[in-house]
C-alpha cells in the first residue's frame, strides 16, 4: 500500500497548492477582464496569437522539461546525490543551448510568419513586432527556469510554489495598474512589463533552489552519455510535445487566417476560462506525480498502480466539480466577467472543458510512462494520432466548416489517443487494461451520469438570473461532492477521505 507519510504529505501540498491557484484564479480572472477592455478585443487578440508564435516553438522546451523532470524525481527516487547533481547540471547546460534555438527560430521563422502569413491590420504592425520581441525573451527567461522548476516538485516543496506564485499574481495586479496610468501603446507596454514579471519571477526560484538545495548550484559537468541519453528522452518526448503545440497554438493560427484575430480573442477568453478550472487539477496531479515516478524508481508497481488509479480519479472530479456549473452556466460568467463578449467564446469554452475532462484520465498514463524512460514507440504512435488534429481540422475549415469544428476534431481525436496510450502502456509497467477502465473510466462515466442530472433539472427550471447561478453552482457542488464519494471512490479512499474530513473539522471547532 502507498504509505500514510505519502498520503500526508500529497494532501498537504495538494491543499496548500488549491489555496494558491484561489488567489491566482481571482487574480488572473480580474487581470484578464481589465487587460481585454483596455487593449480591446482586436489587440488582445494579436498578443495571444504573436505570442503563440514563440510558444509554437517552446515544444521543443517542453520536451526536455519533461525529460528533466524525469530524471531529477527518478535519481531523488533512488537517493543518488551525485548523480542528481549531475542530471541538474546536464539539463541547465541543455536548456540554455535549447533557449538560444529558440532566439534564432523567433527572429528568423517567426519574423517572416509574422510579416507575410498573419493577418494584421497594418497600424499595429509595429507593436505586433515589440509583441514578438517580448515574447521570444520571456519564452528564453522561462527555458532557463525549468531545472529549477523541476528541482522544487521533484523535492515537493510545492510551498514554494504557493508563495512564488502569489508574488507572480501580484506582480501582474501591479501591470495591470500601470497599463491603466501610462499614456502610450498599451500592447507594446503590456508586452513589456510581463517580460519584467517573467525575470522577477525567475530570480525568486532560482535563488529558493539555491538555498535548499545543494545540487541546484551548477557545477560545470560533462556527462556525454547523460546528456545523449536525456536528449534522446526529449527527443522522443519532443514529437509528442509537437503534437499539443500544433493542436494548440497551431489551430490558434488557422482560426487567424481563416477568422481573423477577433476569433482569436474569443480562443484566448476560453483557454483563460479552461485554465483556472485546469489548475485545480494540476495542483493535484503536481503533488501526486513525482510519487508516480518514485514508486516505480523503487519497483514498487502495486503502488504505482493504485497511484495512478487515484490520480486519474480524484482528477476527474475535481475537475468536474468546477466545470459543470461553468458549463450549465457558461453564458451568465463570460457576460458577467467581460460584460462584452467576443462571438463564439461560450461553444468554445464548453467544447473545450469537455477535453479538458478527458485529457484529465490520460496524466497518469502520461507520467507513467516518462517514469519509464522508454517512450520512443508510446510517443512515435500517441504523438502520430494527436499530429492529425491539424490537417483534419484545416480540411473541416476548408470545406466552410464553423470555428467550434476544429475544437470538436480535437476531442474526437483525443478519445482515439486515449485508448492507444492505455495500449502502449500496458507491456510497460504490466497495468491490465480491464484493471484501468474499471477503477477509472466505469467510476467516472457513472459519477458523470448521476450527478448531472438534479444540477441540469435546477438550471431548466429557474430563470437566467444571480439567484440561477448560484443555486446551480451549489447544487453541482453537492451533487458530485456526493455521487463521487458514494460511488466514485473505493472504500478504502472513502475511509480515507473522511478520516481527513473529520481531523479537519476537529481542528475548525476545537480549537
Amino acid at each position: 500500500m502507498v504509505s500514510s507519510v505519502n498520503n500526508k504529505r500529497i494532501a498537504k501540498n495538494t491543499l496548500l497548492l488549491y489555496f494558491r491557484t484561489l488567489f491566482i484564479m481571482a487574480v488572473t480572472l480580474y487581470t484578464s477582464r481589465v487587460v481585454l477592455n483596455t487593449l480591446g478585443v482586436e489587440d488582445y487578440g494579436i498578443y495571444n496569437v504573436v505570442g503563440g508564435i514563440i510558444v509554437m516553438f517552446g515544444f521543443i522546451n517542453s520536451s526536455m522539461a519533461s525529460a528533466t523532470q524525469r530524471y531529477i524525481t527518478f535519481a531523488l527516487g533512488r537517493g543518488d546525490a551525485e548523480g542528481l547533481q549531475r542530471v541538474f547540471s546536464t539539463a541547465l547546460q541543455i536548456h540554455v543551448l535549447i533557449a538560444a534555438l529558440v532566439v534564432l527560430l523567433g527572429e528568423t521563422v517567426g519574423l517572416w510568419f509574422l510579416y507575410t502569413q498573419m493577418q494584421i491590420p497594418a497600424g499595429r504592425m509595429d507593436a505586433a513586432f515589440w509583441v514578438l520581441q517580448c515574447s521570444i525573451l520571456s519564452t528564453v527567461v522561462m527555458m532557463v527556469s525549468v531545472p529549477y522548476n523541476a528541482d522544487i516538485i521533484a523535492h515537493e516543496r510545492m510551498s514554494a510554489f504557493a508563495y512564488i506564485s502569489i508574488l507572480e499574481a501580484v506582480l501582474k495586479l501591479a501591470v495591470v495598474y500601470l497599463l491603466l496610468v501610462f499614456p502610450c501603446d498599451k500592447l507594446t507596454l503590456y508586452a513589456f512589463l510581463i517580460l519584467l514579471v517573467q525575470l522577477l519571477v525567475r530570480l525568486c526560484y532560482g535563488r529558493y533552489c539555491g538555498r535548499h538545495f545543494p545540487e541546484s548550484r551548477y557545477r560545470h559537468i560533462w556527462d556525454r552519455a547523460l546528456f545523449k541519453e536525456m536528449t534522446g528522452f526529449a527527443g522522443w518526448s519532443m514529437f509528442g510535445n509537437l503534437s499539443v503545440v500544433l493542436y494548440g497554438q497551431g489551430l490558434n493560427m488557422l482560426l487567424n487566417v481563416f477568422f481573423g484575430p477577433v476569433v482569436n480573442a474569443a480562443r484566448a477568453v476560453a483557454v483563460q476560462v479552461q485554465t483556472a478550472v485546469q489548475q485545480f487539477v494540476g495542483n493535484f496531479q503536481m503533488a501526486l506525480n513525482p510519487q508516480i515516478t518514485k514508486t516505480y524508481a523503487a519497483g514498487a508497481m502495486d503502488d504505482m498502480h493504485r497511484l495512478m488509479f487515484r490520480s486519474a480519479r480524484f482528477s476527474f472530479y475535481l475537475l468536474l466539480l468546477l466545470a459543470l456549473p461553468v458549463l450549465l452556466e457558461t453564458d451568465f460568467i463570460l457576460t458577467l466577467w467581460l460584460k462584452t463578449v467576443p462571438d463564439h467564446t461560450v461553444v468554445f469554452l464548453r467544447i473545450m472543458i469537455c477535453i479538458s475532462l478527458i485529457y484529465t484520465l490520460a496524466n497518469p498514463l502520461i507520467v507513467a510512462n516518462q517514469a519509464t524512460g522508454r517512450v520512443k514507440k508510446y510517443q512515435a504512435v500517441c504523438g502520430s494520432i494527436l499530429l492529425m488534429i491539424l490537417p483534419v481540422s484545416y480540411v473541416c475549415l476548408q470545406l466552410g466548416c464553423p470555428a467550434y469544428s476544429v475544437f470538436i476534431v480535437h476531442f474526437v481525436i483525443e478519445l482515439v489517443a486515449q485508448l492507444a496510450r492505455m495500449v502502449m502502456l500496458r507491456p510497460l509497467i504490466g497495468i491490465r487494461l480491464r484493471d484501468y477502465f474499471v477503477n477509472v473510466y466505469s467510476r467516472a462515466f457513472v459519477v458523470v451520469a448521476l450527478s448531472v442530472i438534479v444540477p441540469f433539472a435546477v438550471h431548466e427550471s429557474i430563470a437566467d438570473t444571480v439567484a440561477r447561478f448560484f443555486a446551480v453552482s451549489i447544487v453541482c457542488v453537492l451533487s458530485v461532492g456526493v455521487v463521487a464519494y458514494a460511488v466514485g471512490l473505493t472504500g478504502g479512499e472513502r475511509v480515507f477521505v473522511k478520516a481527513k474530513a473529520v481531523a479537519m473539522a476537529n481542528k475548525v471547532f476545537l480549537r
